[in-house]
């Protein structure tokens, strides 16, 4: 063998698979001893740090490399202030890697972004769950309730706001209808996560066990008569307006909704509408609450007949004859009734044997029902000599009243 040939067989050796796993390890050995073996941080990731110390323009934290990590300018003014005075040195914290290694050589890293991503994660396991989150209602708009979750903000849409509390809704406006649910307890379940729209959806229906069925018994256990609600008109029918009263609805009958004449509600009411009622009835066994719109307002009739009295003479207008008596208007919104029985001192079969429609006629009010809304009349008693001191006395006041005009 000559010298050429020795040497490339020393070269060979050197590149047989042990010597390169000598090498190999010398290398790691080196690298390692140096700090340049170390599980170098990657741009997005996230690790749990140990805060090193706490300053008021920056924040160092030891994430396990040569040296420590930092929190600083947008990042340190993000962690809301509460938090970042009870943030204490030593103690583990989450934090995302934004730069492995910046301009100044820095490792730059977030606290916000690092727990928003772990919230994340949380929320994530949540969905399609049923166990509920407690929280409070933080805000509102114009579709629904603001509700935090794991430091996220959620949205809880109108239609899973659960029956009691939609129940107790009122007004046109998200502020009328919303506002005064901010700061109140809410339970809620997680139905949708999107995390590239950073859209989170709640839901307090799907965390609440309340039915409708045991919502109205509910209602209806503490509701008495006599007492007057808010609600809000959920439905029309011919014969009445069905009142959502706190997520039980009740009905306001045709004849309880006006005190003028209607045939049918869409003349007075409208669906959404918020209205004040009484309740008139309760029937437990059968579930059925009993509303009045009008027993809540003024009875015009009795406005119209404050001038009248039992036994006063009055001028009337015949309007309508009927085989039981004929009507008469003595005001523009005011009708009487004239017996058949009232009409004549003689029997007569119908009222058209004395009356006409149309005859202007002097009668005497002898009945006034306030409750039924209904004027009694009468011809025949009009030279009544049972009210002869009543009729002196107007006419006196007649006089009385023609003196103070000449005067």
């Amino acid at each position: 063998m000559d010298q050429n040939d020795a040497q490339l067989e020393q070269g060979m050796a050197a590149e047989s698979p042990e010597n390169n796993a000598e090498n190999h390890n010398s290398m790691a050995s080196l690298l390692e001893k140096e700090g340049l073996g170390m599980d170098f941080p990657q741009s997005g990731e996230i690790r749990t740090g140990v805060i090193a110390s706490i300053g008021p323009s920056q924040i160092l934290v030891s994430v396990g490399t040569k040296s420590e990590g930092v929190i600083s300018g947008r990042e340190l003014e993000a962690i809301p202030a509460e938090e970042l005075a009870a943030l204490k040195v030593n103690q583990e914290i989450p934090v995302y890697i934004i730069n492995p290694e910046d301009q100044n050589g820095n490792l730059v890293l977030s606290y916000t972004r690092a727990r928003e991503e772990v919230s994340w994660q949380k929320i994530e396991t949540m969905l399609g769950g049923k166990d509920a989150v407690h929280s409070k209602i933080i805000g509102y708009n114009k579709g629904g309730l603001i509700v935090p979750v794991e430091g996220l903000r959620g949205f809880v849409p109108a239609s899973q706001i659960s029956l009691s509390r939609r129940a107790g809704m009122s007004g046109e406006t998200p502020d009328q209808r919303w506002s005064k649910m901010v700061g109140e307890d809410i339970d809620v379940c997680v139905i949708e996560v999107d995390r590239e729209r950073r859209r989170l959806i709640l839901s307090e229906r799907a965390a609440s066990t309340e039915t409708r069925e045991s919502l109205k018994e509910r209602v209806i256990d503490e509701l008495k008569e006599g007492e007057v609600r808010n609600g809000r008109v959920t439905s029309l029918a011919d014969f009445g307006a069905f009142v959502n009263i706190n997520g039980a609805d009740g009905l306001v009958h045709l004849s309880e909704i006006s005190w003028d004449r209607i045939n049918h509600p869409s003349e007075v009411l409208k669906v959404g509408q918020d209205v004040k009622v009484k309740v008139i009835s309760i029937d437990r066994d059968k579930k059925r609450i009993g509303l009045s719109i009008r027993q809540l307002q003024d009875d015009p009739w009795t406005q119209r007949t404050t001038r009248f009295q039992v036994g006063m003479l009055v001028e009337g207008t015949i309007t309508r004859l009927t085989k039981f008596g004929a009507f008469a208007r003595l005001d523009k919104d005011l009708e009487g009734l004239i017996h058949i029985s009232e009409i004549s001192e003689r029997r007569i079969e119908h009222p058209k044997e004395v009356l006409k429609e149309g005859d202007s006629v002097t009668l005497r009010i002898i009945k006034i029902d306030p409750v039924n809304h209904r004027v009694g009349l009468s011809l025949r008693r009009v030279d009544s000599q049972a009210y002869a001191d009543l009729d002196w006395q107007s006419l006196e006041e007649v006089m009385d009243d023609l003196t103070d005009e000449a005067a």
